[in-house]
């Protein structure tokens, strides 16, 4: 007997090609697909998907998860979106491997307004260990990718100065390790200290090592190198691709604001790669906000040395009137902070800095530093980082794909944590009509897999595991918008991960059937 069977839907399998109408049959963690008669089939539960769309789960290529589902392994935010698949690690901030858990814990201390935290101490050091505690134990699964940073930890240290030669073969030697642990690859924080002390050479040497072992480079890119020219971080990362021979994927991949040349610069970018023969491709988010941990914008000098180096920075008065000369406007500006933990400074959440600080009666950098020692450098933005008007030539892009890029903790985080994939079925597929369903569900389904390289996951096919999303096209919404953030959206009744029914009729089944991902193995 089947365990579940689900009948009557139209069958949009993520390879892009028409939908169909037929069955998908659930037997144990993997699918068939039967066209035609099936009243001959028995199964422990039959769903009747008539009127809906049954397709593969979503895979999330940017995920800041890690830690947070370890908590909150029901996962909510993104498994009511249908999401199934994420990747962590992302941005150059894995939290794995490390030498010893004090050092771990500083990692996570200084990016804890990205990543938040897991259950304290945490009880792993290598990436085995890390992947082992999500096997059985989250709603969705879980692919792992090695940050850069964690690699200059363990073989340079906290600070800015150049790999010398033994320290570089001893960073290969990690990801080399990490990757046979199950690693997919190596990612960049190009913004975040210490992956972004990080020079173009050493990203080349550590790529090449990632490729040979079939990995790609999953870059947030040198935002820096902007006083160049305003295609330069990219030009960077294509650059790396190029010397190493390594797949590029460009994460949050977006036009800024307008004036920040045209966004054809940027698909161009892509384009002529894949003309010269590059593996490249890109993701982008479907909500015109960024967010981020706010000490993003403090100067990388600051960081230079750790979470404690940041602390005396915001602490001492010479550092503060340094930092003060040297940040830009875009610090202060449209910024509305989130995740106060303290009782007396709630009240600020959601709040934009300058309201904060005019309730405080400070100056807006002052009252953020304050904010930052007294909240431990948990502190999160949302802001004001991509333009609108050309969002849709993204998520349209054939060589992109969808990605949350969601924080998932504070009273007002960014809204796509609760909405970016239904976002793109219920506006840019239904109302604006700039995709098509069968092409939206590729960018969400079988092309991250492939970016990815997930053998058997991302596409409704014969012996393919049991990931599936059942939607209703002309109801699916998300509800999720920057003022009210915490909104599930409406039209998803049906998830099932790994042949486990998940969402059952729009409520969390409470099941864990989520597994780690890793390079090499079986899924």
């Amino acid at each position: 007997m089947l365990n579940l069977i689900i009948k009557n839907g139209l069958i949009v399998d993520g390879t892009g090609n028409a939908g169909f109408y037929g069955a998908v049959l659930v037997d144990g963690d993997t699918i068939t697909i039967q066209r035609g008669d099936i009243s001959h089939l028995e199964a422990e539960r039959i769903i009747d998907a008539s009127n809906h769309v049954v397709c593969p789960g979503f895979v999330d290529l940017h995920s800041h998860a890690g830690l947070t589902i370890l908590g909150s392994p029901h996962h909510d935010p993104k498994i009511r979106q249908g999401v199934t698949t994420e990747l962590i690690g992302i941005d150059g901030i894995s939290h794995a491997p490390f030498k010893n858990q004090k050092e771990l814990e500083r990692y996570i201390w200084l990016d804890s307004g990205l990543n938040w935290y897991p259950p304290m101490p945490p009880d792993w050091l290598s990436v085995a260990e890390l992947l082992n505690k999500y096997d059985d134990k989250v709603a969705i699964n879980i692919a792992y990718i090695l940050g850069n940073g964690p690699v200059r930890v363990w073989s340079v240290g906290w600070g800015s100065g150049a790999a010398n030669a033994r320290e570089m073969d001893d960073m290969k030697a990690v990801v080399r390790e990490a990757m046979e642990e199950g690693a997919w690859g190596l990612s960049s924080g190009l913004d975040y200290p210490p992956s972004s002390y990080s020079d173009t050479n050493e990203l080349i040497a550590l790529c090449d090592v990632a490729a040979k072992m079939g990995g790609f480079y999953h870059t947030h890119t040198r935002a820096s190198l902007l006083t160049k020219a305003h295609t330069a971080p990219w030009d960077e990362a294509l650059e790396i691709g190029r010397q190493s021979g390594c797949p590029v994927h460009l994460t949050h991949y977006r036009q800024g604001s307008q004036g920040m040349g045209s966004h054809l610069d940027y698909l161009g970018i892509v384009e002529n790669g894949r003309k010269e023969g590059m593996d490249v491709t890109f993701d982008c988010y479907t909500y015109p906000y960024s967010g981020t941990t706010i000490t993003i914008g403090l100067p990388h000098w600051a960081k230079d040395g750790g979470p404690e180096r940041l602390i005396k920075a915001l602490t001492d008065p010479k550092d503060r009137e340094r930092m003060k000369k040297e940040l830009s406007s875009t610090m202060v500006e449209n910024q509305w902070l989130t995740n106060f933990t303290m009782p007396q400074n709630k009240i600020y959440d959601g709040r934009l800095l300058t309201a904060i600080a005019e309730m405080r009666g400070q100056e807006p950098l002052d009252a953020l530093f304050d904010l930052l020692v007294e909240e431990n450098l948990g502190i999160s933005t949302v802001s004001l980082g991509t333009n609108a008007h050309t969002l849709a030539a993204f998520v349209s892009h054939p060589y992109g794909m969808i990605a949350s890029d969601a924080i998932l903790f504070g009273d007002h985080p960014n809204p796509r944590t609760y909405g970016c994939f239904p976002l793109v079925l219920a506006e840019f597929v239904r109302a604006e009509e700039q995709l098509s369903l069968e092409e939206a569900i590729r960018k969400m389904t079988s092309f991250p897999a492939q970016r990815l390289g997930l053998p058997d996951r991302g596409i409704l096919r014969d012996g393919f595991k049991a990931d599936i999303v059942v939607f209703n096209p002309n109801t699916v919404k998300a509800l999720a918008t920057k003022d009210k953030p915490h909104q599930y959206p409406e039209g998803i009744p049906y998830v099932i991960v790994n042949g486990v029914v998940v969402i059952d009729q729009g409520s969390n089944t409470g099941a864990l059937p989520g597994k780690s991902l890793r390079k090499g193995k079986v899924s």
